[in-house]
């Protein structure tokens, strides 16, 4: 799940120049870049960066393949971010910009259908193979296969295929003009030809530790319990701009644990070095003790300007009972989020009240100007509160709280065909209203404990357990739930990742994320537009647009957001000057270095 939070969280944009054929060492959505050809290296790392030492990391649940592209199994944490890499590199303190890799070289055709990328005569896999544009070409069609996580094929739909040029030269074409593709294809992770002709993906060879191009190798692993990653000092890439002053570290292990609580105790323990936070008791209530006092482990939120997307409860609209609007909304209205912030979560958090949350993508007030436009088109399939009602999830603080939402929520059930009978809700055929939350991790369960408790007091009867990741994984990728926790990760240039969320066309592809069955042409619509959009304006209008419709068909309960990374480490690490804004932990980690 993770590769799902990292292509939301960086953006992804490129503004290509009308003519002539745009080339660079870098691509932007403004044609601006921070940072010229001969730059040395990115501000928030440092140039007093020591490489050396080992560090621990921690990860819930377990690992069963050593392919982070396929749709079957879970990879280990690190191995698309530390053995992968593409052909160009994300800037975290810009919005929309990326930096030449393994591509030194990007030029975008005057007419927008194609770009060409050089690639650096010095990139090698870590078996000390050249990187080719062979490669390049292998790791396309392999990702826009169906033997990888559909993912990939709805984020490179529109790149159609390649041309080989030469060695290192290689041309890849676009469907249409559309302003993200460059970029997107510059996303794209190289892989080895020679490896994986060796070891297909569809073979037995599951656990062979991948060759890839990026600064670390697989050193070591015990299946489903830790892997150690060690760095390549023979790295090509370690002298590049965008890559000087990271990944500093000598080794990473990462061990597994099944139990987050366990976990918490083995840090305050010494077992491991760094964790991200994403339990509110946890950061409260149990990371708490001499250490912390004495300063031996480090609490601090760092800020990021991310676009924080949307968690929820999400409901599979495949079931029938999820079927009605009515419904729907009516479950949203048993949630007394104001109540589970102060008395679970020590007010730690920001109500969610968009998809795209934390950014000016979300939707605000009332539709105007283009946004109202593109909604107009489809007014009369849209209810009536897209057009005059803001984005405002259920609130238990005004007169009569919790019990004046259960009231309106028994009217719209009964609007829906449900009664109470006996004390239990029921259709007209006398069938229960009955579901069941699947949950992959315990700590969850004191949330939806008190929300299942509310929808008792509507007849509804509600059960919820928590599975094993594995097997909580493979119920997701067949649609086998009725309603789960699930946070869609959006990046501040949304694009053909929406397919893959809201499209109709994903929402019978197993393995897809339109975890709720969306079905609706005019979503289908919204999200085209999105994709499509020729300006940062018509972008920002049809997101919200979309924002707008996705609320008000209540396809999830919003939950919260933070606007920060809560994490807490030994005190034995050094840091760059600069705060990148728009980043992920790890990301922020690989530009630390180990106290010498």
């Amino acid at each position: 799940m993770y590769k799902l939070i990292c292509l939301g969280i960086i953006a992804l944009l490129v503004q290509v120049s009308a003519a002539p054929a745009f080339s660079a060492h870098g691509v932007s959505i403004d044609g601006n870049l921070k940072y010229p050809k001969d730059f040395k290296q990115f501000d928030y790392t440092s140039s007093e960066a020591k490489k050396g030492g080992n560090i621990v990391l921690h990860a819930i649940g377990s690992f069963d393949k050593m392919n982070p592209f396929t749709l079957k199994g879970t990879e280990p944490l690190g191995l698309d971010q530390l053995v992968f890499e593409p052909l160009a590199q994300s800037s975290l303190d810009e919005p929309l910009a990326k930096y030449g890799l393994i591509a030194k070289d990007i030029e975008v055709a005057a007419d927008k259908l194609s770009v060409v990328f050089t690639l650096n005569e010095n990139a090698r896999f870590s078996d000390n193979t050249p990187v080719t544009a062979e490669d390049v070409a292998f790791s396309l069609a392999m990702l826009k296969s169906d033997q990888v996580y559909p993912l990939y094929s709805y984020y490179y739909h529109d790149i159609t295929g390649s041309e080989i040029l030469d060695r290192l030269r290689i041309r890849l074409k676009f469907a249409k003009v559309n302003r993200e593709l460059p970029m997107i294809a510059s996303e794209i992770p190289v892989m080895s030809k020679k490896f994986y002709t060796n070891h297909p993906f569809d073979g037995d060879s599951i656990l062979v530790p991948p060759v890839g191009s990026g600064p670390y190798v697989v050193e070591s692993l015990n299946p489903g319990k830790s892997i150690t990653y060690r760095r390549n000092n023979n790295y090509w890439a370690k002298d590049l701009p965008a890559r000087k002053g990271m990944y500093n570290f000598d080794s990473i292990k990462v061990d597994y644990y099944k139990d987050p609580v366990v976990a918490v105790e083995a840090f305050k323990a010494g077992d491991f070095d760094f964790m991200l936070v994403n339990i509110a008791k946890q950061w409260a209530r149990d990371l708490t003790g001499d250490k912390f006092d004495k300063g031996e482990i480090i609490k601090k939120i760092y800020p990021h300007g991310n676009d924080a997307g949307m968690q929820g409860f999400v409901m599979n609209t495949r079931k029938k009972i999820f079927h009605d609007r009515r419904v729907r909304q009516a479950l949203g209205m048993a949630f007394d989020f104001e109540w589970t912030n102060k008395s679970l979560f020590f007010d730690q958090y920001t109500r969610a009240t968009s998809f795209f949350n934390n950014s000016y993508l979300a939707a605000t007030g009332l539709p105007s100007g283009k946004e109202l436009h593109n909604l107009e088109a489809y007014r009369k399939d849209l209810p009536e509160e897209v057009f005059t009602t803001p984005l405002t999830p259920p609130d238990t603080n005004g007169p009569g709280g919790l019990r004046t939402n259960l009231q309106k929520a028994r009217k719209l059930l009964s609007e829906a065909g449900w009664q109470v009978k006996d004390g239990i809700l029921k259709d007209n055929a006398g069938n229960p209203f009955r579901f069941e939350i699947l949950l992959v991790s315990q700590a969850f369960e004191r949330v939806i404990a008190p929300f299942v408790n509310n929808l008792q007091k509507l007849g509804i009867q509600t059960d919820y357990r928590t599975i094993d990741p594995a097997l909580y994984a493979e119920r997701l990728q067949n649609f086998d739930f009725d309603m789960i926790v699930h946070v869609y990760g959006q990046s501040l240039s949304p694009g053909n990742e929406q397919r893959n969320f809201w499209h109709s066309e994903s929402a019978a592809t197993k393995g897809s994320q339109n975890l709720a069955g969306v079905n609706s042409s005019v979503v289908d619509a919204l999200v085209e537009k999105t994709i499509y959009a020729q300006s940062q304006e018509d972008l920002t209008a049809a997101c919200k647009a979309l924002d707008r419709v996705l609320w008000y068909e209540y396809y999830l309960i919003p939950n919260w957001y933070m606007s920060g990374y809560r994490l807490a480490y030994y005190d034995k690490f050094s840091q760059p000057g600069n705060l990148p804004k728009y980043y992920d932990h790890f990301h922020l980690l690989m530009t630390w270095w180990k106290k010498q």
